[in-house]
């Protein structure tokens, strides 16, 4: 399967998880910290839409004409939209009790998120040769965060 395959397959799927998420209600935090968690989280993927433009509207993975984005959030993650999903996706989570179907949902659309990255980060390596010096100062998804080695790949 070709990574822009791939990428279609794991958005798909996503998407199926996030709608199975909202229809459970554990998808949008109640209130408090679950809730300025996810207002933060779209703050930042409106900030990294802004900085990308309106090239970034694709449902495949698929490097755009314009050159590499290394500006706004991508100065500090390399894959700031999917940080702002994953960061929406797991307040809610948190915030509704975290019910074992809603954090078995989550890791799905953790491990589908990871994948559409993959695919991504494989096309811009061949579109952008000045993307593996960006990729090896910037972090992948959480910036600023010292983790366990077992997870600093997936992280990096």
């Amino acid at each position: 399967m070709t990574p822009r395959a791939r990428s279609v397959a794991a958005t798909f799927a996503l998407v199926l998880c996030v709608v199975a998420l909202y229809r459970r209600h554990a998808l949008l935090a109640p209130a408090g910290p679950g809730l300025a968690v996810q207002a933060a989280a779209l703050l930042l993927m409106l900030w990294a839409r802004w900085t990308f433009g309106v090239r970034s509207f694709h449902f495949a993975a698929n490097p755009t004409r314009g050159g590499l984005v290394t500006t706004g959030p991508y100065r500090y993650t390399r894959n700031p939209i999917y940080l702002a999903v994953l960061l929406v996706v797991w307040a809610g989570v948190a915030a509704n009790g975290a019910q074992r179907v809603a954090l078995a949902l989550g890791g799905v659309v953790t491990l589908l998120t990871l994948v559409r990255i993959a695919a991504e980060e494989r096309l811009l390596r061949a579109e952008y040769p000045e993307y593996a010096a960006y990729a090896a100062a910037t972090k992948r998804l959480v910036p600023f965060l010292v983790v366990l080695p077992l997870f600093a790949g997936a992280l990096r």
